[in-house]
């Protein structure tokens, strides 16, 4: 038998404190032949644990030398550890430590699963493995449904599934009756005589009687090590044909070392469905401020779609409309009489268009003015009268302050018509659906009023009277539609003014040949200062700006809610390192590297928030229903926009706040300490 372990003046020393120390072992020189079967026996404290954790790469805070191999783990980086954990050493506990949610299957693959070795290759394995401790039946069950026996059975399979050079067994009798005990050690003498170096920790001496060795240690030293005289060598039965020789395996390719992320979703997946009910409440919290906030995008989006299909049903797209803005409340900006500065402005689109490769001139006929003021808040005012009572005389109830005058835009057409005709250039007015309120019962179509405009401009101050002047029509001009409008042929209009100072446009209108180019003059207009479009486009953006502040404060809400469930994330899965910190050890004991641990952990987060905003996707879908739904029987309308792109912003979201909130929890998880993790009960 050849040498397989060496150990060489090896100390361990513990910090106590800042001041004091404990050395658990001193100046431990010995070496360990494979094929042997080595009992190591001392009183509790007597280093015993400590040297097993050395020799196992548990630990590797130590001095001196111990030498598997050609490997010298003193010199061996962290990864370098994990992997000879992975391929070098099998341990087997007391307690067992099968991860309970596993199945047997499960728990026996778990190293082949952090070595990314096909589920085909793992099952083979598994169950030729499983068959030699004589629990192929066994392979569905969960750990709860083995005896103490089976469960150290499979803790011995899952120590060999890798086919180490050394098996580390710590105490694996101490929670078994004396014919289970048997039946174990049988095993591992079997083990042992395959060649392969197994070394027990034990305080029975049971045990160590059939042991081919016996070391004692005592306060850190060995104080004998001693053959078994009574041990006899016998040629392995269950063992030749199933496990490799140690020959076969140094020409063996060597197993990947990354844990994939597919294979760490499926771990996941196991360990979240063994606390599925905990798991399915943090994504439903979650989920409820996913919910939230797609609702606030429905909205939002909802409103802003409702304005601008109601301002396109209600106007020409192909009429661009040029006003001058107002510096003040009070002030009415208008173009100059002689038309230079409308001419400089065609010259300006005109020379946008060409450079933007627009095949379309402006042209003089193109352009029609306009006079469009809004009263009572500046040096205009307008109102109407009309004698309801038919008794001669006005009152107060009989007069209707008019909120704008508008000279009727070009692109008024029949769909914006409640009643009567558009022939306000023959005479009459138009007046939106507010002046029902004011006629009462009437219908206010055909009757004449008497219409009073005040303007007070720098050039003149006057009073234009428009008396007896017909009702011909009333229209819907949507945003608009509840303020008290007048509407009147601009021609028809200035024909008033014959005998005053005719006021300049405030307004001039294009026609354009299509949308397009409307769009680009639009994009012209928008660059230069001074100019703004017609007041349904303002009133539109100011609609639109009111709901997009609105839609982002619902939004800012939402993210504060899922603040709260970010953190709630967080606890939860910190409460799961916590509970899971014995799970954590044995993966680390099987050559699970940090970013394996890590990579565990975010893909339960990854699933947390995938769960959590699939949820978060139907919650918002039955509350869209219902608002949807009492919506239209109250109001009659329901300005709510689902855009399928939601849906990626809602996984996505709620993927991004689960693996942020994840990565602390994930991060303790990998710093954990293999041996404060395994001892912990």
């Amino acid at each position: 038998m050849e040498e397989m372990l060496k150990i060489v003046n090896v100390n361990k020393v513990y910090k106590i404190n800042k001041y004091e120390n404990f050395q658990a072992l001193h100046n431990i020189t010995i070496s360990f032949k494979s094929g042997e079967l080595v009992s190591i026996v001392g009183e509790s404290g007597s280093g015993k644990s400590t040297l097993m954790n050395l020799i196992g790469g548990l630990d590797s805070d130590f001095t001196g030398n111990i030498i598997v191999g050609e490997q010298d783990l003193s010199k061996l980086t962290d990864k370098e550890l994990d992997r000879y954990r992975k391929d070098k050493v099998g341990f087997v506990f007391q307690s067992f430590n099968l991860i309970s949610h596993l199945s047997i299957l499960d728990n026996v693959t778990l190293a082949l699963t952090l070595s990314n070795v096909s589920e085909k290759e793992k099952v083979e394995r598994a169950t030729s493995i499983l068959k030699l401790v004589g629990l192929e039946s066994q392979i569905k069950k969960k750990p709860t449904q083995l005896s103490g026996g089976q469960k150290q059975r499979v803790a011995i399979a899952r120590a060999l599934i890798n086919n180490p050079d050394i098996i580390i067994a710590d105490e694996p009798t101490g929670a078994l009756d004396t014919s289970t005990t048997m039946q174990i050690l049988k095993i591992l003498k079997e083990i042992a005589d395959s060649g392969k170096l197994v070394i027990m920790v034990t305080h029975s001496e049971k045990v160590a009687s059939i042991s081919s060795r016996v070391v004692e240690i005592s306060d850190g030293r060995i104080v004998s090590d001693k053959q078994n005289t009574k041990y006899k060598k016998e040629k392995a039965k269950i063992f030749k044909e199933n496990i490799e020789k140690k020959e076969e395996k140094s020409s063996k390719k060597p197993l990947k070392q990354n844990l994939s992320y597919l294979s760490a979703i499926k771990l996941s997946f196991h360990n979240m469905w063994a606390s599925k009910t905990k798991n399915l409440l943090m994504a439903f919290g979650v989920a409820i401020g996913i919910g939230s906030l797609l609702l606030m995008l429905c909205f939002s989006s909802g409103i802003t779609d409702y304005i601008n299909n109601t301002m396109k049903s209600y106007s020409d797209p192909t009429i661009v409309t040029i006003s001058k803005q107002s510096e003040s409340i009070s002030s009415i900006p208008l173009f100059d009489a002689e038309g230079t500065e409308i001419a400089k402005l065609k010259d300006g689109i005109n020379k946008y268009l060409q450079e933007n490769d627009y095949d379309y001139e402006v042209a003089d006929e193109d352009l029609t003015p306009g006079f469009n003021i809004m009263t009572m808040l500046g040096p205009v005012s307008a109102y109407l009268e009309y004698d309801i009572n038919n008794d001669g005389e006005i009152t107060d109830d009989e007069k209707l302050n008019i909120f704008y005058l508008y000279t009727t835009p070009p692109y008024y057409s029949e769909t914006n018509l409640v009643e009567g005709d558009m022939s306000t250039s023959s005479g009459g007015v138009m007046l939106t659906p507010a002046v029902y309120s004011f006629f009462g019962e009437e219908t206010p179509i055909g009757k004449k009023i008497d219409f009073f405009v005040d303007i007070n401009l720098p050039n003149y101050d006057q009073e234009i009277p428009i008396n007896q002047v017909e009702i011909t029509g009333i229209v819907d001009t949507s945003v608009m539609s509840g303020f008290p409008i007048l509407y009147i042929d601009y021609d028809f209009f200035m024909s008033y003014y014959d005998n005053y100072s005719t006021p300049q446009p405030t307004t001039y209108y294009i026609q354009t040949p299509n949308e397009t180019i409307s769009n680009a003059i639009n994009r012209y207009i928008s660059t230069l200062e001074g100019y703004t479009g017609s007041i349904e486009e303002s009133l539109a953006n100011m609609f639109q700006s009111m709901a997009s502040t609105i839609g982002t404060s619902l939004v800012i809400l939402s993210i504060i809610s899922l603040v709260v469930s970010a953190i709630m994330i967080l606890v939860v899965m910190y409460m799961s390192v916590t509970e899971r910190t014995k799970e954590i050890g044995v993966l680390k004991s099987i050559g699970a590297r940090k970013k394996d641990i890590h990579r565990i952990f975010s893909s339960e987060s990854f699933l947390v928030g995938l769960l959590s905003g699939i949820c978060g996707l139907i919650v918002a879908g039955i509350l869209l229903v219902i608002i949807y739904i009492v919506l239209i029987n109250l109001v009659g309308i329901a300005p709510l926009s689902f855009k399928w792109y939601y849906v990626f912003i809602a996984l996505g979201v709620s993927i991004v706040i689960s693996i942020l909130s994840g990565l602390y929890p994930a991060s303790k998880a990998a710093r954990l300490d293999p041996v404060e993790s395994l001892r912990r009960e």
